[in-house]
């Protein structure tokens, strides 16, 4: 599995997990900083990523019938960094059973 981190995510983020040996990457790392949701999503679509992003704008994407693009949709509010960072650390084995069982989207809250 590959995860795409989007903007509203901070590039930490993709780092830790990186480093837990899962294929990750930020947008930031791939020149898609300025892009649009919908680029991202094909970028996302063309290279077999699941989405991790606290942007509702890509729940009404995975929500498409025909999308064959995967979201964990963050829905902590505004915290920082750290709080982010371990809580996604907390809820890793909800994000991977929830992949492994074929979810398309993956709440997070």
């Amino acid at each position: 599995m590959k995860f795409l981190v989007d903007n509203q995510l901070p590039a930490a983020l993709a780092r830790v997990l990186t480093s837990r040996g899962v294929d990750c990457q930020h947008v930031l790392d791939l020149g898609l900083a300025g892009a649009t949701d919908a680029a991202i999503w094909d970028y996302a679509n063309r290279n077999d990523c699941i989405v991790i992003s606290k942007d509702e704008d890509f729940l009404y994407l995975a929500k498409n019938p025909s999308a064959k693009t995967r979201l964990v949709w963050v829905r902590f509010g505004n915290c920082r960094r750290s709080a982010v960072l371990d809580a996604i650390e907390r809820l890793w084995p909800k994000i991977e059973a929830g992949l492994k069982a074929g979810d398309r989207i993956i709440e997070l809250r």
